[in-house]
């Protein structure tokens, strides 16, 4: 079995989940989900990127997208569900501080394979290397594969 720690930001569409599950073929995979919703300390990165992206409209108007506990853990509920209703074994937790350290711990502890990044495009934050992805290659002794989320 194929062992996977996948970080994400929100809950997994279907395609997510299609994604993610097929990526290694026929072979069994098992996830260790971390859900790391982005909060207020985002809000002018998120600007950045509408900017970039060319959606003005949600720079303007930044909506409140941090999500309360409630929330994070519905969105992290909701992926585990799905991830298990294709199949694979899932797991999962809602991580509200030090995200990357929190990695490290439980691609030791869960001896993962690899770690899946799956988020929406953060062009300042690649650009500059601050990214979940860029930061988890230099602190985890596996793969690192970086994936965009569907808008979905």
């Amino acid at each position: 079995m194929f062992k996977t720690v996948l970080m994400i930001e929100k809950a997994l569409s279907d395609a997510d989940v299609d994604l993610v599950t097929t990526l290694h073929g026929e072979e069994q995979v098992s996830f260790v989900v971390l859900m790391q919703p982005r909060g207020k300390q985002d809000e002018l990165l998120r600007a950045l990127d509408d900017v970039a992206l060319g959606h003005l409209d949600r720079a303007v108007h930044e909506r409140e997208e941090s999500q309360a506990p409630t929330v994070a853990s519905e969105s992290l509920e909701h992926s585990l569900r799905h991830l298990r209703e294709a199949g694979a074994e899932a797991t999962g937790e809602v991580v509200e501080e030090n995200p990357l350290n929190r990695l490290r711990e439980v691609v030791e502890q869960s001896d993962a394979d690899e770690v899946l990044v799956l988020t929406s495009p953060h062009f300042v934050e690649e650009f500059f290397h601050r990214d979940w992805a860029s930061q988890a290659r230099h602190k985890v002794g596996v793969p690192v594969l970086k994936l965009f989320a569907s808008d979905s």
